[in-house]
């Protein structure tokens, strides 16, 4: 079981040859130039929010794949607009639990806004919990520090995927106190350095999480990490 990171909050898990993809924003990112694009073919394509940072590649992504797209129910409702047929549409909402082929996945509650790329809304964002393998892993999406992630505290997540840019979402401090929340202690870092205002000082992040016990991983864009 790995994840492949591609740049932003863009993740691809590969649970025992299962594709999974999640927030497709790939060849809009500078940093991630040297990402083939179309040599990415998911299974299941899962959406946090339909914010552009998230979306950009979904269209292309899914024709060239046939992906199954994932996501709250208002952010599926504009998938559809744009072309993506209904039997290739999974919504579903907060407290929902999917049994996949790869696993079970559970839709959690992230703080955010979320509107469309011509800003129209989309519903509220989410983030996700996947039971798969043995392995409990969340991808926290685009959030702010809440209260909420204390709800995932028993869960005993192997892994966490959690913004760090700050400005937007959580910043790294932050970060480290929702690691707590959420009793996890093998962090993954998403959605910094892609713009100036989410650029971060990468060897202070890890600095920071080491004095606090925790392991902050940061994948170059491109490699893969097992889990």
């Amino acid at each position: 079981m790995k994840v492949a990171y591609y740049g932003q909050s863009c993740v691809e898990f590969d649970f025992q040859g299962a594709k999974v993809l999640l927030d497709p924003f790939i060849s809009y990112n500078s940093l991630a130039r040297d990402v083939n694009v179309d040599s990415i073919r998911p299974d299941f394509i899962f959406l946090s929010h339909c914010h552009q940072d998230h979306v950009a590649d979904l269209k292309r992504i899914q024709e060239n794949s046939g992906a199954t797209v994932v996501a709250i129910v208002e952010a599926a409702d504009w998938v559809g607009k744009q072309g993506v047929p209904a039997d290739k549409l999974i919504e579903f909402n907060f407290g929902g639990t999917l049994e996949l082929p790869f696993g079970k996945v559970k839709m959690v509650y992230a703080l955010h806004t979320s509107s469309t790329p011509d800003g129209t809304y989309a519903g509220v964002p989410a983030g996700y919990v996947f039971f798969v393998g043995g392995k409990k892993i969340y991808f926290a999406g685009d959030t702010a520090l809440t209260m909420e992630m204390k709800l995932l505290e028993d869960l005993d997540l192997d892994w966490a995927f959690l913004p760090i840019g700050g400005h937007y979402t959580m910043d790294v401090d932050d970060a480290i106190k929702a690691s707590k929340f959420i009793n996890c202690s093998k962090i993954v870092g998403i959605h910094y350095n892609t713009f100036p205002p989410i650029s971060i000082n990468l060897e202070e992040a890890k600095e920071k999480f080491t004095a606090a016990g925790l392991g902050l991983y940061l994948p170059q864009i491109g490699e893969s990490l097992v889990l």
